[in-house]
């Protein structure tokens, strides 16, 4: 089953339960897919669903952290449930020992040699890692590998 197939299933099971907190977050995500796929006038296949989802992951962290800022907590909190219904159709995150593995091979099979060479590296790291790591801290390990 594809996963647009396995959400829409999870928004009909949302809708029998009368769970509004999670049919809510579904519909989001289905939202923002279809959107995609207006605009870009494709088919989103599982890759890009995911690519959509971490983005809306990312959306979530932010809103949480500038509402606990103003003080918001009831707003936060509904965030962070958003990002527990999200979570559960991302793929299993890569382990810590993975990551580093991943970053010695994208490092050699690149031939990079310092900072400035780190765009290659990220290039071969996006695509091994999407929606499985945050890049973020990803990106400060290959500076750590790069510098050291």
């Amino acid at each position: 089953m594809s996963l647009k197939a396995q959400i829409t299933e999870d928004m009909k099971t949302a809708m029998r339960a009368k769970d509004t907190a999670r049919l809510g977050a579904i519909r989001l995500l289905l939202a923002a897919i279809k959107q995609r796929e207006v605009d870009e006038r494709i088919e989103l296949d599982d890759t890009q669903i995911i690519a959509v989802i971490d983005k809306m992951l990312k959306q979530r962290r932010d809103s949480i952290t500038q509402f606990e800022a103003a003080g918001r907590q009831e707003l936060a909190d509904i965030e962070k449930s958003e990002i527990d219904i999200l979570q559960a159709y991302m793929p299993q995150a890569a382990s810590a020992g993975e990551i580093d593995s991943l970053i010695i091979q994208a490092i050699t099979s690149t031939g990079a040699t310092g900072i400035k060479d780190m765009g290659k590296v990220m290039a071969i790291l996006k695509t091994q890692l999407a929606g499985r790591a945050d890049m973020a801290q990803v990106s400060t390990h290959i500076k750590a590998k790069l510098a050291g």
